[in-house]
């Protein structure tokens, strides 16, 4: 097989690891860079150009696509399962998964535990939102934030109420969440590839501080999931449509709550603490469903 990974950095670990796993099994793997793909839409001819030469012979691809550059990179690989291509990554799920306020509403409806979230737009309805979200500490989050960045604790009803009116102000989108206090700036992460959790891992937030991303300083360790915890994993994956991911969720007392849906998770955390051959993994997943599509 010939596959693609689309990916803006050849270096980075998942990239590689992808790419090491693809040869591996004695596949032809290759690197596109999303952003510097040319969309030709034409009449029962989709095609794409990359550095000004047509791509042909491409069964599959993986997409790992960046948050900063989602619109344009899901359509490069909406145009490529236009082109009868299999992406290990749908566009559609790729576009649902990245709109956070989309993703919680979706997950809410089919019975997925989060924390509490509320979302305004009048700086009128802050103090109900503060309220509703049990008051404070709260968590304040930018729509468009990832790895840490844009997530805030405002330990005080004043500093939320300060935060909030300060976002609202300048239009930008912002949610507001419940804070779990138990979780003690600890979150887990399932690693979904088809349907199954193939690793976990516990983040522990660097000291001081209550965000437990890795790219923030957190620690990893492996962990084993309880029956509940895959329940869930596996049911917030299903629901917005995703074959790989990384589900994010909170240890509460009242059983796991999903943070958020990862549709490009990072492979060297978790691969690093369970030491499951996670890529491998994911181009088995590929293997098993180009050959499904090329029936």
């Amino acid at each position: 097989m010939k596959i693609a990974i689309l990916s803006r950095n050849p270096n980075l670990y998942s990239t590689r690891r992808l790419l090491e796993a693809g040869k591996k099994k004695g596949h032809e793997m290759l690197v596109i860079d999303h952003q510097k793909c040319v969309l030709i839409i034409e009449k029962s001819r989709p095609h794409i150009f990359y550095k000004d030469k047509e791509i042909t012979g491409v069964n599959a691809i993986i997409p790992r696509i960046g948050a900063s550059v989602t619109f344009y990179g899901a359509a490069v690989v909406r145009q490529f399962e236009q082109m009868k291509v299999f992406s290990a990554v749908e566009s559609q799920a790729l576009v649902r998964s990245r709109d956070k306020l989309r993703s919680l509403q979706l997950l809410a409806k089919a019975g997925v535990d989060m924390p509490k979230t509320a979302f305004a737009a009048s700086p009128k309805d802050i103090d109900n939102v503060i309220k509703q979200v049990g008051g404070a500490p709260a968590i304040i989050k930018l729509l468009e934030g990832t790895q840490g960045i844009g997530v805030i604790l405002a330990e005080t009803y004043n500093s939320a109420k300060s935060v909030i009116e300060a976002f609202l102000g300048v239009e930008v989108n912002i949610l507001v969440q419940e804070f779990i206090a138990e979780a003690k700036g600890a979150d887990i992460r399932a690693f979904i590839v088809d349907g199954q959790v193939v690793g976990a891992m516990r983040r522990q937030g660097a000291e001081g501080d209550f965000r437990s991303n890795l790219h923030r300083g957190g620690k990893a360790t492996v962990i084993t999931l309880s029956k509940e915890e895959k329940t869930t994993a596996i049911k917030a994956v299903k629901k917005l449509g995703l074959a790989i991911a990384g589900v994010d969720m909170l240890q509460s007392k009242r059983g796991p709550l999903v943070m958020e849906v990862n549709s490009s998770p990072g492979l060297e955390g978790i691969e690093g603490a369970t030491g499951v051959d996670i890529a491998g993994r994911i181009i088995e997943y590929v293997e098993r469903n180009e050959f499904h599509e090329s029936q």
